[in-house]
């Protein structure tokens, strides 16, 4: 079975070359798969219709107890031969349809045949999370294949509304899916209908979203308006997705679950009701329309609806019926949409309103047409006739429900035969007033398809008793019946027999007054697919524009405030109502004093930022709460969390100085008195509810901590630093993912400010004997004083000369030359150190981009660049990549601590070992470099030249030479 599934989607890979190799010919190779599968399930005939079945499982994830399992038992033989056997003729018929190798050719074959594979993993599946999988390809593929002609706007708003209904209707689905599993305690199919979980609230809020799913699929009322718009697909595609595979997939999984969920009181009711009201509107709907193709595209959404009441009701007779009735809708739907295509593809139109004489242009075409839709008109002998007389006579027989169930399915079949004979007359017949349509032979490789389909509608009518075994050991499933129907053309005399004479004669009074009722249909029409779905979309864009505006108020601080207040009302409630501190230890104030003395200056310092008016005032007292809980660190023995702490703090106020420069010293908002009598108690209640959540939390602890076990790994290799080792091996994925998030954050947050470029130091020499606003000197100005033009200066920095003489600092450019050098030793220090003493990529990163953050404060934009010539990108991808490539070389034994280690001796250094940890660690080190220089250089050097473009401007409009700006970190910053 899986290597049937696997042969779909991996020649399908292959169908561009095929397809630009042979054109259409590709065909015929892309339909070996599935008619392989076709042959081997024929195979298996004798042991699904003796009640066995065939199982493959795999335990795909051990650990997590997850297992593809694929069952094959009466009902998934029916559908294989529907899915793989259908698809066959219908990629055959490809090869003779599609004569031009246009563009979209080879994706069309491909996205076909892996539908087709998709479609046989979906009812071979016996898991529901599997099923659920392949649920979500049929809808992508089927997507893919009803936006074949991208260029036009039908096509691509058709596949839209196809996408979002099914779609829709597969997450409320898996929700379902996810409900009963937690149900039943296992998501295998075959165990949940074994022993099926006792009726609630739960499970029928799951049997709802299930049958949400199923409906939307199958295109019942109320979720039918996607199907008939589908028709803007290639008629092979309407052939196979929409008469025998993907709308059989909601009825195929209403089928197979009714034997467990049938006596669920919210199934029958739904199914039913929208079964039957599907099956009316889509036939009363199919009489008024004059394209051939959406004729047959109503006429399926009526027989679906049919399919799905027999399919739901939950007896065996009309389960049953339910399998023949699959079978014979495949079997005369899909040749009669074939046909449509042959028409259309000799006359070049589908308007049965401008087709005349085509049965005697093309009689043999006209004989296919017609044995298949005298099946759907369910005439004798054909095989439809038998699966209809099946169908009534089991709702004949069945309960009160099935009685009324009974007169809408014979209501229905009148419709069914009336725009039966309504698409025969108007395809072939000729019509008075209407020349002859011209149209042109067709081979008899492209008729041959449609042919053998309908021939095996008429073959199994008479015949139709060897199905007889294989789905009563379907059907058997359900509680017996007090006499079992068995499947045969000819049953005597009876009032099922009458009720098809009567369906058959309604049909045809109702073709004989053709006129009238499509003048009463056109006047009770009922809106069609396009304006539903139109009307759907407005409504929601409006809605969504109403909320946005009514939520995306602009404020920051009512942003927070929501955020707090949410979080207080679900903390508070949980507390309230379930107490859970109780039994909690009391908690310790502080294990040493010193402790309390950090944490109450903190409280104090954050307490401060609550009435300061003053931006610098605000970022410095905000640094001081990171520096005191950095301080903590230290007290309780975290080294390794202080160091860190400290260096992010440090970044994060120098990034804050850097940006105020260009914002006002005071905060502009103005805020009342009641606003702020609000806001500092709802921060207050914040904290302090985040406090009692986090000692209730540790309080509760019942299990030993985790820490135990990792001390006890890392003690083991001969480590001490504990922290250190879970970051670049014990949980080295984590550390990886964070190190992406981090280097996607800095990359949007510069790009934000980068609009045009981000190179900084290609110009940088030029702009410097350009003489900026930040040269020494510019024109008609003297930066020197008279007669020292020529002294001799020592430059302590590279471009020191760029600065202006009034703004230099001499201590400061001699301290950063002198720190430089050494801060990027003790980088390298900490970076290598890290396993046995406090460091790690991170810090050290962290302290490498404070030396140059040092030389971009005492020298500028352009000794940032001298000191960092590379781009940051570089460093932050390299980083990246690095650390990628390491954390997946772990996967060859769990960890990256076992990947590869090498020991030796340096002189001075000592014993040394150098492995994968110090590897990930090192591309840790070089994406955090690169994330600091990039975030210096988007809000220092950026900001710089906005600074000097608008001193420039200014001095321009003045008639003046712009005066020399202060240089970074000397003076001039606001606050």
């Amino acid at each position: 079975m899986t290597a049937l599934i696997v042969c779909h989607f991996v020649l399908a890979a292959f169908a561009r070359p095929l397809v630009r190799r042979l054109g259409g010919r590709a065909f015929v190779a892309l339909a070996l798969p599935p008619a392989a599968a076709t042959v081997w399930a024929a195979t298996q005939w004798n042991t699904a219709a003796s009640g066995s079945a065939v199982t493959w499982s795999w335990r795909w994830m051990p650990a997590y107890d997850v297992t593809v399992v694929l069952r094959f038992d009466a009902l998934a033989e029916l559908m294989v031969l529907l899915a793989a056997g259908i698809g066959t003729l219908v990629l055959l018929y490809c090869a003779s349809y599609f004569t031009d190798r246009t563009p979209q050719l080879a994706g069309f074959a491909g996205n076909l045949l892996a539908f087709a594979g998709a479609m046989l993993a979906l009812v071979l599946a016996d898991d529901l999370i599997s099923l659920y999988v392949f649920w979500e390809l049929t809808t992508v593929f089927s997507f893919l294949l009803i936006g074949y002609d991208s260029e036009q706007k039908h096509s691509r708003r058709s596949a839209l509304q196809a996408l979002t209904v099914t779609t829709l209707g597969g997450l409320a689905m898996f929700v379902g899916f996810l409900i009963i599993g937690d149900a039943v305690g296992t998501y295998r199919i075959s165990a949940i209908l074994a022993d099926p979980p006792r009726t609630t609230l739960a499970v029928s809020v799951a049997v709802v979203l299930i049958l949400c799913g199923a409906l939307s699929k199958s295109a019942i009322w109320p979720f039918s308006l996607w199907l008939p718009n589908a028709m803007a697909a290639p008629t092979p595609v309407s052939a196979y997705l929409h008469a025998a595979a993907m709308v059989k997939a909601g009825v195929y999984l209403v089928a197979r679950l009714a034997p467990g969920f049938a006596d669920v009181p919210v199934w029958r009711p739904v199914v039913i009701v929208l079964g039957g009201a599907t099956m009316l509107l889509g036939g009363w709907r199919a009489l008024r329309l004059n394209d051939l193709k959406l004729v047959l595209a109503y006429g399926t959404v009526s027989q679906l609806g049919f399919l799905t009441l027999l399919a739901g009701t939950g007896n065996r007779d009309t389960a049953l019926a339910a399998a023949v009735m699959i079978l014979g809708h495949a079997l005369f739907k899909a040749p009669l949409f074939l046909v449509t295509g042959i028409v259309d593809h000799a006359a070049g139109t589908r308007d049965l309103r401008r087709l005349s004489g085509v049965g005697r242009a093309l009689p043999h075409v006209c004989a296919v047409a017609v044995l298949a839709a005298a099946s759907m008109a369910a005439l004798p002998p054909l095989l439809g006739f038998a699966a209809k007389e099946a169908a009534f006579d089991a709702l004949l027989h069945g309960s009160t429900a099935d009685r009324w169930a009974l007169g809408i399915t014979v209501a229905g079949s009148a419709l069914t035969v009336a725009y039966t004979v309504r698409f025969v007359w108007g395809a072939f017949l000729r019509k008075p007033g209407v020349e002859d349509t011209p149209v042109h032979r067709v081979g008899p490789a492209f008729l041959a398809p449609p042919a053998l389909l309908a021939v095996c509608g008429l073959v199994l009518g008479p015949g139709v008793g060897w199905t007889d075994r294989l789905f009563s050991a379907y059907a058997d499933a359900f509680p017996p019946s007090a006499h079992p129907y068995h499947l045969a053309l000819w049953h005597g005399f009876g009032t099922a027999l009458l009720l098809s004479a009567v369906a058959t004669a309604g049909g045809v009074l109702l073709f004989a007054g053709r006129t009238t009722v499509t003048r009463l249909s056109r006047r009770i029409a009922w809106p069609t697919a396009d304006s539903v779905f139109g009307h759907l979309l407005l409504g929601l864009e409006r809605f969504s524009l109403q909320l946005t505006g009514f939520v995306q108020r602009g404020s920051l601080s009512v942003y927070l405030a929501t955020t707090l207040l949410v979080m207080l009302a679900g903390q508070l409630t949980v507390l309230g109502v379930d107490r859970p501190w109780r039994g909690a230890v009391a908690p310790r104030v502080w294990d040493v004093p010193l402790q309390g003395a950090v944490a109450l200056l903190t409280c104090a310092a954050a307490l401060c930022c609550l009435t300061v008016r003053r931006r610098m005032k605000a970022v410095v007292l905000a640094g001081l709460t990171g520096y005191g809980a950095a301080l903590l660190f230290v007290v309780q023995g975290g080294p390794d969390l202080a160091l860190t702490q400290f260096c992010v703090e440090t970044v994060s106020m120098i990034v804050f100085v850097l940006v105020l420069r260009r914002m006002p010293v005071h905060f502009q908002e103005s805020v009342s008195t009641w606003r702020r009598a609000v806001r500092i108690p709802v921060a207050l209640a914040a904290a302090a509810t985040l406090g009692v959540v986090v000692w209730v939390a540790s309080a509760a602890r019942t299990a030993d901590s985790a820490g135990a076990a990792m001390v006890e790994e890392v003690s083991h290799h001969g480590l001490k630093d504990v922290v250190a080792t879970i970051l670049v091996d014990l949980r080295s994925w984590d550390t990886m993912g964070e190190s992406a998030v981090l280097a996607a954050a800095a990359v949007g947050v510069t790009s934000l400010i980068y609009l045009h470029r981000r190179t900084e130091g290609s110009s940088l020499r030029e702009e410097v004997r350009g003489r900026t606003a930040w040269s020494l000197t510019a024109p008609g100005m003297t930066g020197l004083p008279h007669g020292d033009e020529g002294a001799p200066e020592r430059g302590w920095l590279a471009a020191g000369s760029t600065l202006a003489p009034e703004h230099r600092s001499v201590v400061f450019e001699v301290v950063a030359r002198l720190l430089f050098h050494p801060v990027l030793v003790l980088s390298v220090y900490l970076l290598f150190c890290a396993e046995n003493m406090p460091g790690g990529g991170f810090v050290a990163g962290l302290v490498a981009g404070l030396a140059l953050i040092t030389r971009y404060l005492a020298g500028g934009r352009f000794e940032l660049a001298e000191a960092a010539p590379l781009q940051p990108g570089l460093f932050t991808g390299l980083g990246l990549f690095l650390s990628t490539g390491v954390a997946l070389l772990g996967l060859a034994d769990g960890t990256v601590l076992h990947a590869w280690t090498h020991h030796g001796r340096l002189p001075l250094i000592g014993e040394y070992h150098i492995g994968t940890p110090i590897l990930f660690d090192f591309g840790v080190y070089l994406l955090v470099l690169g994330v600091v220089l990039d975030i210096v250089r988007a809000l220092g050097a950026k900001i710089d030249r906005q600074i000097e473009r608008a001193a420039a401007e200014q001095a321009a409009a003045a008639g003046t030479a712009a005066p020399p700006h202060p240089a970074p970190g000397t003076g001039g910053t606001p606050g």
